[in-house]
């Protein structure tokens, strides 16, 4: 069968450097003997791999050429091929319930979004690891005070640690992308609860950062009015990137004991 033709509406890159390829299935050994769900495995240059770790891989393709082309080429993967869009699936239903490790090449228009749906199964995930944008790592592993520490280092390294492997270039790659790619490991750190309002920290965290130009008094003015008396703490002098992960945390707990005051 021919090879499949890289579709730039699906965010396709195919790698072609075996090597990395191997590296990067490496990394899921951080989180040994459980199964293996990989997001877009195209022609399975990551996906033969895998499959050498002698456990349950199963993947998630969209492009129905890559399907039939690893249908014909992984005989041994047939009944575990998914022929849908992860952003829709219903993980819990993956592995019967069971956790397992989230690993792929990413397509690289949704990498984003593949993590924020990590984070709502973030029980079921307790290690994603993967290629994406070298800048979109760099913003996931980024700490307080960076220029590219926002909404995504936030939330993620509330729930997991992170991890930026290495960088990958752009020639290894058919077609090479415009950007450096990376690969990062991102593995469940110990918090079970985080201690204050999720809905409302998650509100917040994204409130602030998509006016992170500005200081937390008039960015959180759509949550809290800039005029309440809470906004006298020289907290709220501080810009969204300032503020550590726990101070996103208690900031969210000072938020609403003045949001419950005010009902």
């Amino acid at each position: 069968m021919a090879l499949v033709k890289p579709k730039k509406f699906l965010g396709q890159h195919f790698l072609k450097d075996l090597g990395i390829a191997k590296d990067i299935a490496d990394t899921v050994d951080t989180c040994p003997n459980l199964p293996i769900l990989e997001v877009g495995p195209g022609m399975g240059v990551l996906t033969q791999f895998l499959m050498q770790k002698e456990r349950e891989v199963k993947v998630v393709e969209l492009d129905f050429e890559s399907v039939a082309y690893l249908k014909q080429n992984f005989a041994a993967l047939n009944e575990n091929i998914i022929e849908d869009d992860f952003l829709k699936l219903k993980l819990e239903n993956i592995f019967d319930g069971k956790p397992f490790v989230l690993t792929g090449n990413y397509p690289y228009n949704i990498s984003s979004q593949i993590f924020f749906k990590m984070l709502d199964y973030k029980d079921l995930i307790p290690c994603c690891t993967g290629m994406i944008q070298k800048e979109v790592a760099e913003r996931i592993a980024a700490g307080p005070g960076s220029k590219t520490y926002g909404i995504l280092s936030v939330l993620i390294q509330a729930w997991y640690k992170v991890e930026y492997l290495f960088t990958v270039h752009e020639h290894v790659f058919n077609p090479p992308p415009k950007v450096k790619s990376a690969v990062i490991r991102m593995t469940r750190n110990e918090t079970t609860e985080l201690g204050c309002n999720e809905k409302l920290f998650k509100n917040i965290v994204k409130t602030t950062f998509n006016q992170r130009r500005k200081t937390l008094r008039n960015s959180i003015s759509s949550i809290l009015d800039k005029n309440h008396p809470l906004s006298a703490d020289p907290i709220f002098n501080k810009r969204p990137e300032q503020l550590s992960v726990q101070e996103f945390i208690e900031l969210t707990n000072q938020v609403e004991a003045a949001l419950k005051k005010e009902e």
